[in-house]
């Protein structure tokens, strides 16, 4: 992967503070039974940045954000964990299948296909991490399970419509201003993209371990 330039730099930043502005600001329930559970639209700037760049670049903004989210409303490791894997089970599979078809099929199919696996994987991680690392029953979890996998979907569902709407139009714009390279956002992904990947789901394996000996 070559390495990332200034300007690369300076958009990804801006990219994860918008990000956190839009997460500090906006928060609306979705599903009444878990309303500790709210969506915000921050998923939409982190794939605006994962379609340009790819997921990586995803997964930078998605660290980074939640990493200042963190700070604002408090927290530990594991809630930081579970807002970065949230968003890259979603973006970072979403912008490596669109790195691969870079088409509104390839976004749609690579959208559709990040909306189910965030789905499962979130429905996952609650039902082995909750329990242990946030004191709840296991039954009392098992119960919310149905409507935590409904959230997941519906946030991912409503992002995934923004997403499609908004990044040809910002696209165009980051272009044609010059704050986007062409050719550094057409890079595709590489043994590296994978490593960052591989090393999220080995983060979630090792999370899950713990907290089932715990």
């Amino acid at each position: 992967m070559k390495n990332i330039s200034t300007k690369k730099m300076i958009i990804l930043a801006l990219f994860s503070a918008l990000a956190v502005v839009l997460c500090l600001l906006f928060r609306v329930p979705l599903v009444p039974s878990v309303p500790f559970l709210t969506y915000d639209p921050k998923d939409v700037v982190i794939g605006i940045a994962g379609f340009l760049y790819g997921p990586v670049s995803a997964f930078i903004v998605s660290a980074i954000s939640a990493l200042l989210e963190l700070l604002f409303h408090g927290g530990n490791i594991i809630d930081w964990m579970m807002d970065v894997l949230s968003s890259c089970s979603f973006l970072c599979t979403a912008a490596y299948i669109y790195k691969k078809v870079r088409s509104k099929n390839g976004a749609f199919i690579g959208l559709a296909t990040g909306t189910l696996v965030v789905t499962i994987v979130m429905t996952a991680w609650n039902y082995f991490v909750t329990p242990f690392y946030y004191g709840m029953p296991q039954e009392a979890v098992n119960a919310m399970l149905p409507a935590i996998a409904l959230f997941n979907f519906l946030k991912a569902a409503i992002n995934s419509v923004i997403l499609l709407l908004v990044y040809k139009p910002v696209s165009n714009a980051l272009h044609k201003s010059g704050l986007v390279d062409k050719r550094e956002s057409s890079v595709p992904s590489n043994s590296k993209t994978l490593a960052v990947v591989g090393t999220v789901v080995t983060a979630t394996i090792v999370v899950i371990i713990l907290a089932a000996i715990r």
